[in-house]
């Protein structure tokens, strides 16, 4: 499993809540800093991240039905999206992606996901 850096600020990085797994928003942060590569580098080292906390969960990211994403630059979103598919693969949740102002550590891209896995 990949290595996973301490989150940054009080928050879990992935709960359950019932049969339903939320992970917190991953940032395209590998060895505790920001992959170089621009958007989508980062946007691939999210969804690692993201996979990898599903992981921690039992889920995977075919258990993803929603996704939450932030970009620092709506421009990118050609870029973003092409590594987003290719992370995700087959996989197509739902998705909405909004552009902000600023993101952690001048992170480019965020990803927050939503996983259904019942509680067996």
């Amino acid at each position: 499993m990949a290595k996973q850096s301490p989150p940054a600020s009080p928050y879990t990085p992935a709960v359950r809540a019932g049969d339903w797994i939320i992970v917190s928003g991953q940032l395209g942060i590998k060895d505790g800093a920001i992959v170089t590569g621009g958007v989508a580098a980062q946007t691939a080292q999210a969804v690692a991240n993201l996979k990898a906390q599903l992981a921690t969960m039992g889920a995977s990211l075919k258990d993803v039905s929603k996704t939450l994403c932030f970009l620092t630059d709506m421009d990118t979103f050609a870029a973003f999206n092409e590594a987003y598919v290719a992370g995700f693969g087959d996989s197509r949740p739902a998705r909405s992606t909004i552009g902000v102002a600023a993101l952690p550590f001048n992170g480019d891209v965020e990803i927050e996901a939503w996983a259904y896995k019942p509680v067996r």
